[in-house]
Order: structure tokens, then sequence, then C-alpha cells
């Protein structure tokens, strides 16, 4: 590992779409020198108005090599645009030795540049959003409680699901709104899914038909959503730094909708079986036009994660207890100044880099969490910043 490049204090914040909001803000608050980057600078202006942020952060017209020419060492990336685009911004980062941060997760793309940003000096944040992100500080918590409960060596069974939703605060008769790229959800919806269900490793080629009914318990009482597996989950287990004594009965990452959104979306998932590409496609563009999110339309954003371990042999667990339970939920309505979704998906982010800015994270590839001792550090400090969520424990 190279020595860490001093951070410079400038940030470029590249993209202004439905996720930048309130954490560019809080960004301009312990930097000035905060550049904007859209796809011209009369766009960048606006958004940067619509921020309250005028005169606070300069608006810049994106292009790769714009920025490249902008670039010193030290100084910090931030990458709003879609995932595939990645890749090309962090090789110009470590060229430049300009740290990068992101909140999608990691790409092979951006894996295989890792060992050159170490090399670099540089710090590579990735999954510090909302799902990837706050997801994993939830889990991490969890697990830490449930360890110091039951204990690492003692064998023990256990659940865990994490399930996110963007989902309209208004219910529709499509129980759905668009709010981002639609045909990119139509795409989730047809990648195979990996998890571990009933003690066992299962893999789903159509998400939707593991669909299963999910109650939540918040301040107004219980509510029933739909919710799906997505991805593989099971790189997690690792990830989350649950115990290798402890077998998982269930261990879920997955999307949260809206209770009766199955049935509503019935008619799109037979197009989604016929796999053709130009006509899902053009059900997207069809979708996002009857099913818009306006200026008018307020979003809801729910994260809930729980975790229930339980000791296998009584006998064997001494001093510690048998069982432990726990969860998080996050319940967060937009308004008309801010989205729920552009508030989860920044305020963490701005976390992150102002912690590159503070030369607190390493060289190399980083995450939102990595340990649980961090993620508690950063549910604080997101608290301490009026990012609301709950935490109920019992064992």
């Amino acid at each position: 590992m190279s020595d860490l490049v001093p951070a410079t204090g400038a940030v470029h914040w590249v993209g202004a779409g439905l996720s930048t909001g309130s954490g560019l803000a809080a960004l301009c608050e312990h930097t000035d020198r905060v550049r904007l980057w859209h796809r011209t600078t009369e766009r960048a202006a606006e958004a940067l108005d619509r921020l309250g942020l005028t005169g606070r952060a300069e608006p810049r017209a994106y292009t790769l090599d714009a920025l490249t020419a902008e670039l010193a060492p030290g100084d910090v990336v931030v990458s709003m645009l879609p995932a595939p685009e990645h890749a090309a911004l962090l090789s110009a980062c470590v060229a430049r030795r300009a740290h990068f941060a992101c909140s999608s997760y990691v790409s092979d793309a951006v894996l295989e540049q890792v060992p050159a940003a170490d090399a670099a000096g540089i710090v590579v944040l990735t999954e510090a959003g909302l799902d990837p992100g706050i997801d994993h500080l939830f889990a991490h918590s969890l697990v830490a409680r449930a360890r110091e409960a039951i204990g690492d060596d003692t064998a023990a069974s256990y659940r865990l699901t994490s399930y996110c939703g963007g989902i309209p605060a208004v219910p529709n008769e499509f129980r759905y709104r668009f709010s981002w790229a639609p045909l990119g959800v139509l795409n989730a919806l047809r990648s195979p899914a990996r998890y571990v269900d009933d003690g066992t490793e299962t893999v789903v080629d159509r998400p939707w038909e593991a669909t299963r009914e999910h109650i939540v318990v918040g301040g107004a009482g219980e509510e029933t959503f739909e919710v799906y597996p997505n991805r593989d989950s099971v790189p997690f287990i690792e990830q989350y730094e649950l115990p290798q004594a402890w077998k998982p009965r269930t261990f879920v990452r997955g999307t949260l909708r809206l209770d009766g959104w199955l049935r509503a979306w019935d008619t799109v998932f037979e197009e989604l079986k016929a796999g053709d590409d130009a006509r899902i496609a053009a059900l997207a563009r069809e979708l996002a036009a009857a099913y818009p999110t306006t200026d008018t339309d307020r979003d809801r954003v729910v994260l809930a994660v729980s975790l229930e371990a339980d000791a296998d042999n009584v006998a064997d667990v001494g001093r510690n207890g048998t069982a432990w339970s726990g969860s998080y939920l996050l319940d967060l309505e937009g308004d008309a100044r801010e989205s729920a979704m552009a508030r989860c998906v920044s305020r963490p982010l701005a976390l992150g880099v102002r912690h590159i800015l503070d030369g607190s994270l390493p060289p190399g590839l980083s995450r939102a969490a990595e340990t649980a001792a961090r993620s508690e550090e950063w549910l604080r400090e997101l608290a301490d910043e009026g990012l609301e969520f709950t935490l109920r424990a019992d064992g």
C-alpha cells in the first residue's frame, strides 16, 4: 500500500440527477471548493439553484476530458453517473491521483483498477449510498450485537433479511412510479437472484416469482409489503462478518414493493418472459410515460433490515444468551425540497467523501461499512445530521 495522497479539499460532483440532494449541500458546508459537473453549464447552474447552492459551488459542463483537465492530485471525484461509466472516471482518477467515490456496487471493471489505485495512494469508495450503503451499516450493526449476545463459537442458526424500495408515498393503481432509469428497473427483474431459503442456497431466474408478503413494524403499527430477492446475496454472509459456527436458515437481500405490486405488474411480467430486448426497451419507455414521478408526486423510501439468531444447543451456550433478534427501519417520505431517495443516497455518500477529505480512509477499496465499529460511527453521524431511522433489539 502506498502513502495516502493528501486531500486538497476540491470535490468534483459529477451528475445532478434524481439522487443528487442535500448531501451536496452538506459537502458545501465542509469545503468551499465544490464543482458540480452536468450536461451543460446552464443545466448545472439550474441544479445548483434548485438545491439552494448558487454561489456555493461552481457549475461545469461535463465531458471526461474537461473533468480530467481540472483534476489535481488529492481532489475527490464523486460519480453520480450510471454504473457502467464509473470505470472510465476511475481510470482518470488513477492517472491524476485523485480520489474516487460512488454509491454503486463494485463492478468488475472498477475492481480490476483497485491495485493501481492503491499503488497511486488514492481512495476508491463504493457502496456508500442507500442500497448499497445504509443497508450495509444496519446489517453490520445487527450482526455485531447478535455476536456479542450469543458468541462466535456457539453453534447457532439465523435469519437475516434486508429489503429496500423506493415507492410512491401515495399508492397508485400500478403500485409504482418511475423515478430512475425505467429500463434499469425492468432489466433488474430479468437478472437471476441467489439467496438462502430454508437453509438451502437457492437461485431463481425470475426474481418476481419468489415474491412473498413481508410485514414491517413501524411507528404507525404493522404494514404489509411485497418483497423479492435480487442480485447475489450469498457473498454478503462473509462481508457482514457472520460467524462460521452459525448457519443461515434465511439470508436474503432484496427489493421491497407496495402490497398489490405483483398483481398490478402481471402484464409486465408476461412481456419480461418473452425476453425480446427491443420490446423491453420500448416497454420501459411506455411505462415511464404512463407512471412518471412528477413534481407534485412524493416518493417514499423504506429500508427494513432484521436479524434473528438462535443457539442450537442451550447447554453449550454458557453465559451467553440463547437467542437474539433485532431490526432497523428507515421509512422516509420526500417533500417539496427534496425526494426521499435523493436524501438517502446523497447523505451517506457525502459523509464518505468527508472521510476522504479528513484522511480517515486508507488507499484502495473501501465500502460504506467494512466493520461493525465503522458502521456504528457512520450511523451516529447520519443520525446527528437528521437522517431518521429506528433500532429495535431483543435479547
